[in-house]
């Protein structure tokens, strides 16, 4: 039942609205401040509170300030009750967080209907706040269940990459980890870039992710490559190496098929179709498929190139013996601003010590992995500029 607080020292004016009141609602009276106070903290809380400006041991503004600083008292409804209608007093009233404001001597038909009224918006509020609450709670639930829905699409996503790379490596028997250790380094590179201002403005942040996330597709073209010549244990001569290079296009179509014929420009799609078509590119123009040279070369291609070359370098092969890392380094950065694109250069250099880590960490001796690819060579892998 509807519970109102009375807090008035008039015992007529306690009277009257008593009678008015108990009709339709249960009260508590107060002829105190302090008193009201207590009553309004009892439980179940009051529903509205009458309260007089003139108490004996405190004003009525006093006790509607603390009944509002209170968080168990602050949303109940306060309606002044006094003899002085001067403005300035009503609007400090109002001001401290009242409602309404009924003159003495009280009339019961006005007092009841504005009892009515406050008890109806307070009802109504208490209506909304509950449903705000629902509808958050909804909301949160939603949210969650849309983070998680997120987070396994990209986890299926990541893995559906790495599965197509592991097709392509399993055409080639010699890559052992090389899909784990080129898309850590590719990551690498990303991770310090990352850390550099400039580098911010080159693209949003989720086509940066997206970058090292493709890698494990580079060399996914390769599966269009006759055996005779993906698996030849020598050199290839010119006729094979120019199929091989095809496998840059392959793979590149095979993605724009997958965007309906070029119609769509996914990130992940573009990046990925960038990364495959391109990382064979030279800094200098002398590369392939295209002869692209300099900031022509898309920038994922660019990381792709080095990680890739650094990996074909330190791994063994059928033809060649695995260099030692420092090695490795040494040819990476004398093909700076031949091969490579001189800032990426400079960056792998700062974190040359990272690629050994992950080089030694995932190593081909490792035990077997759901990652794997080929990869390109430089000057001591199947001859010049041949893919490894």
């Amino acid at each position: 039942m509807t519970t109102i607080l009375l807090i008035d020292d008039d015992p007529a004016t306690l009277e009257v609205i008593n009678e008015c009141l108990l009709p339709h609602f249960r009260t508590r009276i107060a002829t105190r401040g302090g008193k009201g106070l207590e009553l309004a903290q009892l439980s179940p809380a009051p529903d509205l509170v009458l309260l007089d400006l003139e108490l004996p041991d405190m004003n009525g503004y006093q006790v509607c300030s603390a009944l509002k600083r209170d968080t168990r008292t602050a949303e109940i409804p306060v309606i002044f009750l006094s003899s002085h209608t001067d403005m300035a007093d009503i609007i400090r009233g109002l001001e401290l967080g009242a409602v309404d404001y009924v003159p003495k001597p009280v009339a019961p038909p006005i007092l009841l209907a504005r009892v009515r009224t406050q008890l109806r918006l307070r009802q109504a509020q208490i209506y909304l706040a509950d449903r705000n609450l629902h509808l958050e709670s909804l909301v949160r639930e939603r949210t969650h269940a849309l983070e998680a829905r997120t987070l396994d699409l990209q986890r299926n996503q990541e893995l559906t990459i790495v599965t197509l790379g592991a097709i392509a490596e399993t055409r080639d028997n010699e890559t052992g980890n090389h899909i784990r250790r080129t898309r850590a380094y590719v990551r690498t590179l990303v991770e310090y870039l990352l850390q550099q201002p400039a580098q911010l403005e080159r693209m949003p942040i989720e086509e940066w992710e997206l970058i090292w996330k493709c890698a494990p597709l580079h060399d996914i073209g390769k599966v269009g490559i006759p055996d005779q010549i993906l698996l030849k244990e020598g050199p290839l001569d010119v006729g094979e190496f120019e199929i091989m290079k095809r496998h840059t296009t392959l793979g590149r179509d095979a993605l724009r098929e997958a965007e309906c014929g070029g119609d769509t420009q996914h990130p992940f799609l573009r990046i990925a179709s960038e990364i495959i078509y391109s990382h064979h590119e030279r800094w200098n123009g002398k590369g392939y498929p295209e002869g692209l040279s300099g900031e022509n070369i898309p920038f994922a291609a660019r990381l792709m190139a080095i990680a890739d070359v650094y990996d074909a370098l330190i791994s063994k092969r059928v033809y060649k013996p695995a260099l030692p890392h420092h090695k490795a380094v040494e040819i990476i950065v004398q093909g700076r601003g031949e091969q490579f694109d001189p800032l990426i250069v400079d960056c792998f250099l700062v974190c040359a010590d990272t690629f050994d880590t992950i080089a030694t960490g995932n190593s081909d001796n490792a035990p077997p992995q759901p990652i794997a690819d080929t990869s390109l060579a430089t000057g001591l892998i199947r001859g010049p500029s041949q893919p490894g």
